[in-house]
C-alpha cells in the first residue's frame, strides 16, 4: 500500500466512526510516545547485537508497534492537512543532500558535534 493510500484509508476509517476531530494531536503525540516506550522496554539495556535478537525473536510485537506509530503518524498528517507521502519524499531529499553516503561512510554518524558534516 502507497503511503497516500493508507493516509486516505486512515481518513475513511476515521471518519466511518465519526472520528475526524474528536482526537487531538497532543494526544496523538502522546500516544506515539506510548509506543515508543513499549517497544524501547523490548530492547532497553542491551547492546545492538542483543537488541537485533530480541527485535527478531519478537518480529510480532515490533511490527504492532511500527504500524500503531504509522497509523497514529498517519491520523496526525489528516489533522493537519499534510501529504505524508510528499513529507517523508521531502525529508529524504534533504537527508541525501545533508549526508552524503561517501562522509557518511567516512564519519560514521551525521551528529555534527561529533564530527559529522550537517548544521542541524
Amino acid at each position: 500500500m502507497e503511503i497516500k493510500e493508507a493516509q486516505e484509508k486512515i481518513k475513511e476509517f476515521d471518519k466511518a466512526r465519526g472520528w475526524e476531530n474528536c482526537w487531538d494531536i497532543k494526544d496523538l503525540l502522546l500516544n506515539i510516545t506510548e509506543e515508543g516506550g513499549e517497544m524501547w522496554n523490548l530492547i532497553k539495556w542491551v547492546d545492538d547485537e542483543k537488541q537485533k535478537k530480541i527485535a527478531e525473536g519478537k518480529k510480532e510485537e515490533v511490527s504492532d508497534y511500527i504500524g500503531d506509530t504509522l497509523f497514529l503518524l498517519l491520523k496526525i498528517a489528516n489533522q493537519t492537512k499534510v501529504d505524508a507521502q510528499k513529507a517523508l519524499e521531502d525529508t529524504l531529499n534533504e537527508y541525501e543532500k545533508r549526508m552524503p553516503p561517501e562522509k557518511m561512510k567516512e564519519v560514521k554518524h551525521a551528529n555534527k558535534l561529533a564530527g559529522g558534516i550537517d548544521n542541524k
